[in-house]
């Protein structure tokens, strides 16, 4: 799930204000939904990224993926 713009001000919102006055039971309920949002964002684009990882051996030139991820990459069609 990705996170929009508005979601992340809306997050910075909320820490300014909690910073100067506080938050009420239920903006505090919001804030947490939403870091909830952002982290689970972090963590997929982060997945992703490692997922399209190819490691190659500076001596051989060999390909040294590791096999779990060469699997994962198979499953998405990044390997044949």
């Amino acid at each position: 799930m990705a996170i929009t713009n508005e979601q992340i001000a809306r997050i910075n919102a909320l820490a300014r204000k909690k910073k100067a006055e506080g938050l009420t039971s239920e903006e505090l309920a919001e804030q947490a939904t939403l870091r909830r949002i952002y982290i689970d964002s972090v963590k997929a684009n982060f997945r992703s990224q490692v997922e399209t990882i190819k490691v190659i051996d500076e001596k051989t030139g060999e390909d040294v993926t590791p096999e779990k991820l060469k699997k994962i990459q198979k499953e998405n069609g990044m390997r044949d």
